[in-house]
């Protein structure tokens, strides 16, 4: 994805968000990710993350957006090339008084390219902690992933 497509994507993320419920922006954000997964494209992957986030998956813990961004480009260019993910979003939950947090709970798994199919075991249990910003965006500030 280019510098270009990337900003008329986040541009129209916002628009979107602006006409969406809390929930359906929460869910937008996570659509976010993976269309940039799909698209191998480590910058726009965690353009929606915060400069603070953390992702933490069996044997590895990456403590911020930057060590977030590094890995992903890493897979991106190895292992995880071409792939995508599937992804089933089980609820999402606001938390405090002021719905300024967000929990979601769900089940993922890799398809790497050339795959139609994946195997049981390759599905993982995924939550994701997101915040709302001050100009009301919605970001991921944790990520956690185990085997299901």
């Amino acid at each position: 994805m280019t510098a270009t497509q990337t900003a008329q994507t986040t541009e129209a993320a916002a628009t979107a968000t602006a006409q969406a419920t809390p929930e359906q922006q929460v869910r937008g954000v996570i659509d976010t990710v993976y269309a940039a997964w799909a698209a191998n494209d480590a910058d726009a992957f965690v353009t929606v993350y915060t400069p603070d986030a953390t992702a933490t998956l069996p044997g590895s813990f990456r403590n911020g957006r930057e060590q977030i961004r590094a890995a992903m480009a890493a897979g991106f260019a190895g292992p995880l090339k071409g792939s995508t993910v599937r992804d089933e979003i089980g609820g999402v939950r606001f938390l405090g008084g002021r719905g300024d947090a967000a929990v979601v709970v769900g089940r993922s798994c890799v398809v790497f390219a050339g795959e139609t199919d994946v195997p049981d075991d390759r599905w993982v249990l995924v939550t994701w902690a997101l915040e709302r910003a001050d100009d009301g965006t919605w970001l991921v500030a944790a990520y956690h992933n185990c085997a299901a």
